[in-house]
């Protein structure tokens, strides 16, 4: 049971990392490097689409167990301790959970050219 409560945790943890990462990619005091990060890692992490769909056996929650993960912990990194404190206070405070419009055109034009290459390679 204690493993499960531990999960539960990170799991919130790791989803207040994200709102607080969508704020850094707007914040003025973030490198424009970590904010380059930031806003990748939001974007997608918020997306309603994931890159590799999760009925896909094992490689579908990769993104979600190992690449989402690392791309907050780097970019996490990148940002001043003393920002990033607060703006996970300001993240931990928000009701709801922001929406990436931009990861999602982004998942779909990957997907668009992935589609469009198989047609061609195949045609």
């Amino acid at each position: 049971m204690e493993l499960i409560g531990k999960a539960k945790a990170w799991a919130k943890s790791l989803k207040r990392d994200v709102t607080a990462l969508w704020l850094a990619a707007r914040d003025p005091r973030v490198p424009w490097y970590a904010k380059a990060v930031a806003a990748a890692v939001a974007a997608y992490a918020l997306s309603p689409v994931d890159l590799i769909p999760d009925f896909i056996p094992v490689l579908g929650y990769l993104d979600d167990l190992i690449i989402v993960p690392l791309g907050i912990m780097l970019a996490i990194r990148l940002i001043p301790q003393p920002v990033m404190a607060e703006l996970r206070q300001q993240a931990a405070e928000r009701a709801g959970r922001p929406v990436s419009r931009a990861g999602l055109i982004f998942i779909l034009a990957v997907w668009a050219c992935c589609i469009i290459f198989l047609v061609r390679a195949f045609l």
